[in-house]
């Protein structure tokens, strides 16, 4: 990681936790695609997609009066695109874009892997979230990884192989959600993506370029290392693949819906593949075939008027991003400008504080107590704002103690998480509005495939160690049958209870910045949404702040100033976002990406 030339030291608050989770969150994220895509890069595409790509380049974002859709591969946002044309609903079109997606970008996200989706309906006004995380074998212990003398495991030693695999949620998610608010065949949601692995897709200069660097690590399981490494030499961009096992899993799942993922050949698959693995797991047949999706609240805040709301717990993702925003409803962020170190310095230490709370309070609450709505409590907030309130950043930052429905004290964790991962935003012709984060966690989650898809390496969100230095229990520990922490922050913007910003992004714990900064950027500062998703990523978890190459040298110096360490390094964000107007719909992708938007 490069370090600024303006760098300075500056104490990291909050004990030893600090330092753990910024040393396991610099693992190398995905390699940004750049600016300089290109239609050709894809193979055959649509006219609409060829002109969304240059509006991309361009900076200018893509019109719509009927349908959006924002997806993070050029043939998966086509995908989306032809069924809501055809009638179909933002579930339905998320259903065709995840199938895709697991060909086209399966480092990312699949069927070996989980999501969240939110969702409004616009018939009833009614904000539904669906939790199709990943769960813990119910053979898991609180040691899965620490070795024979108690101590954690190397994070890669972890991931590679099927002991950090969890039971996959994303094709019980595509189910469920079909089934509450899909309007197409079920069937034919997956034409696109059975041709497409079929006939074969045109290999992106991402994808190959993410194999090439993987190497070595990715050629652990034998299946994986025959598709990824054909005749031995990492897959080529241009060059033609084809996934005839992926074709016939979605073959089953179109005929047979989620059972024919979750029972018989395909589970027999998985299950095989992970207990024979180098570093075999503990998932059995019984634990997919006991997977349920859980409908649960939104978590929602108040911003600028608006209602900010996503996913809440396993997901640290909209609790975190809605205190972020709540700690600073109370400063002029407008007056201040996108270019003032003033502006980055209360957004910056508003996300230190929340991401205190987060090591501290947040897991699945259906398996330890978790203060939720005390932890977005406005007058919590406005008390945390408070300490917002100097000139220089914070010295120190700690949890703070929000209201509990009932008493709890847990210690602090030092998980990581990797910047895999993808987001789908997509607008209906009826109104409805879908954001969904997918993933299989790290690139390429645990390198393992079977039945043409990778499986997750989900298991390692978990704290690998069960209790603090103080000898706390931590709330993200590993047990039987329980979903690890997440990032992942789909959420859905309101204006008087009518969506107006649809938006989420990948990037492991940075992707509560990102989404963060995307809603200030289009609600403070007025960006247009492809202005508000290009816009400089400048994010702070830990103390340090994370800055992209390029900012004014007046706010990177003027950050340094504050008492700022300032690390320049590559951002890989992959927003991707619609906004809902009065003129229509206007949608955007993150230039950093592949992703492109469509609308109709």
């Amino acid at each position: 990681m490069k370090q600024s030339a303006v760098a300075v030291a500056l104490f990291l608050g909050g004990s030893a936790m600090a330092f753990a989770q910024q040393a396991t969150d610099a693992v190398a994220p995905e390699a940004a695609s750049g600016s300089d895509v290109q239609a050709d890069d894809f193979g055959p595409l649509t006219q609409a997609a060829r002109d969304a790509l240059d509006a991309k380049a361009r900076g200018e974002p893509v019109a719509g009066q009927d349908w959006m859709i924002s997806a993070a591969h050029p043939l998966a946002s086509e995908a989306g695109a032809k069924v809501l044309a055809a009638g179909g609903s933002a579930a339905d079109a998320m259903v065709a874009v995840q199938v895709v997606l697991g060909l086209v970008e399966p480092q990312s996200s699949g069927l070996g892997g989980g999501a969240f989706l939110v969702w409004h309906d616009a018939e009833t006004g009614e904000l539904t979230t669906l939790d199709g995380r990943e769960t813990a074998p119910m053979a898991a212990t609180p040691r899965l990884f620490l070795d024979g003398e108690g101590q954690p495991l190397d994070f890669m030693e972890a991931v590679v192989g099927g002991l950090s695999v969890g039971t996959p949620g994303t094709p019980a998610l595509l189910e469920a959600a079909h089934r509450k608010w899909g309007r197409a065949n079920w069937a034919g949601l997956f034409d696109d993506g059975i041709g497409l692995a079929e006939e074969g897709f045109t290999v992106s200069p991402r994808l190959a370029t993410l194999v090439a660097e993987e190497g070595e690590a990715l050629q652990a399981h034998p299946a994986t290392t025959a598709y990824f490494f054909p005749d031995g030499q990492p897959v080529a961009a241009g060059a033609r693949l084809t996934n005839p096992a992926y074709a016939e899993t979605l073959r089953r799942l179109a005929s047979e819906g989620a059972a024919g993922f979750y029972h018989g050949g395909v589970v027999e698959g998985i299950v095989a593949a992970v207990r024979d693995a180098g570093n075999p797991g503990l998932l059995s047949m019984q634990d997919l075939a006991g997977y349920r999706v859980v409908e649960r609240p939104a978590v929602c805040v108040e911003y600028r008027s608006h209602d900010v709301c996503g996913m809440g717990p396993p997901s640290s993702g909209g609790l975190t991003v809605g205190q972020i925003l709540g700690m600073l409803g109370g400063y002029d962020l407008a007056a201040l400008g996108a270019e003032s170190p003033e502006s980055w310095r209360l957004i910056g230490d508003a996300s230190r504080l929340a991401f205190a709370d987060r090591g501290r309070f947040m897991a699945d609450s259906d398996h330890v107590p978790m203060p939720t709505q005390g932890l977005i409590d406005p007058a919590y907030l406005a008390e945390r704002g408070k300490l917002l309130g100097g000139d220089d950043s914070l010295p120190e930052v700690s949890a703070g103690q929000p209201g509990w429905s009932h008493a709890m004290l847990w210690g602090q964790d030092a998980s990581p998480e990797l910047p895999s991962t993808t987001h789908i935003s997509i607008v209906d012709s009826y109104g409805n509005a879908l954001s969904m984060t997918t993933t299989i966690e790290n690139g390429f989650g645990s390198r393992i495939m079977t039945g043409g898809f990778l499986l997750n390496n989900e298991l390692t969100d978990f704290s690998f160690e069960t209790h603090d230095a103080d000898g706390w229990p931590i709330a993200n520990a590993v047990a039987p049958g329980k979903r690890p922490r997440s990032s992942m922050a789909p959420t859905i913007v309101l204006k008087d209870g009518s969506p107006v910003m649809v938006i989420g992004s990948p990037g492991g714990s940075r992707i509560i910045g990102y989404v963060a900064r995307a809603i200030i950027a289009h609600l403070d500062w007025g960006m247009d949404i492809q202005a508000a998703l290009a816009a400089p990523n400048i994010v702070n978890r830990f103390g340090p702040m994370d800055v992209e190459a390029g900012l004014p040298a007046t706010l990177t110096q003027g950050l340094a100033d504050m008492g700022f360490e300032l690390n320049e390094t590559d951002l890989t964000s992959g927003l991707q976002g619609i906004v809902i107007g009065p003129d229509g719909l206007t949608g955007g992708a993150d230039p950093r990406r592949e992703g492109i938007a469509l609308g109709g």
